[in-house]
């Protein structure tokens, strides 16, 4: 039986071949689709996939993670233009019921010639999966959405490896980020942490907010090392108008 990370893999392998078996791994009598665009269940993803696989398209997983009932990766995809994403599904008996995803065009290199998706992808530390989720759970709600940025000192690396594209390494830098302000108000604006997922030294936050007052999905995954964050990469995208959806079950 495949585990749920090589089921995420296959199930994602649609978009390039535009098979509509593919989308067989989803429970279309379960499924729940969170990407605003999309109609439920595997007839909306075959269509998706049909249409996708015109352009040509390629899918290079770059990580891919799973935590228990969830598997979730980090690529990049090529649909005539580099874009940059992570995606999220959960499983139930070898079946995709809930899928999630956050997707930005690719931009950089960033002011420290990094780019979104290099730097390290060896997942380790399995046994520190539940102390380095919570260290990252506090960041977030703390510095995040609460923005006690004076916190930043006692759990990020001064050296932080940075792929934001508009973000240099350093902690200092990222605190400056976050202090931005756009119109009186954060320009990187922090509403809301809907979920924390994890495998060894790997964590991502799904979160809510506004990007420049709009309102917007902030996905982060963080490298942990020794109880520090030391790595960062992310996506953040705006949210489709109310009147835009396909579906009924919103972002989160």
């Amino acid at each position: 039986m495949l585990s749920n990370r090589e089921l995420l893999q296959k199930l994602l392998k649609g978009i390039e071949t535009g098979d509509p078996a593919a989308a067989a791994v989803v429970n279309e009598e379960k499924y729940i689709q969170h990407y605003p665009q999309t109609h439920e269940g595997s007839e909306g993803l075959a269509v998706l996939f049909a249409r996708l696989a015109k352009t040509n398209p390629r899918v290079r997983f770059v990580r891919v993670f799973e935590d228990g009932d969830f598997a979730f990766a980090h690529n990049e995809y090529d649909f005539a233009s580099l874009r940059v994403a992570f995606e999220v599904f959960r499983f139930e008996n070898g079946r995709a019921v809930e899928h999630w995803d956050n997707i930005q065009p690719m931009l950089g290199p960033n002011p420290s010639g990094r780019g979104m998706l290099d730097g390290v992808t060896q997942i380790t530390d399995l046994e520190r999966t539940e102390a380095n989720r919570a260290l990252v759970r506090d960041f977030a709600q703390r510095v995040l959405v609460g923005r006690q940025l004076d916190f930043l000192g006692s759990c990020v690396d001064d050296g932080l490896i940075q792929h934001d594209p508009e973000i240099a390494d350093g902690r200092a830098a990222y605190r400056a980020a976050l202090e931005a302000v756009t119109n009186g108000q954060p320009r990187l604006h922090y509403t809301r942490l809907h979920r924390v997922l994890a495998e060894g030294n790997f964590v991502l936050c799904m979160c809510e907010g506004e990007r420049d007052g709009v309102h917007s999905s902030f996905y982060d995954l963080f490298r942990v090392e020794n109880d520090t964050i030391i790595e960062h990469w992310n996506t953040i995208e705006a949210i489709a108008p109310r009147n835009e959806w396909k579906n009924e079950n919103g972002k989160f």
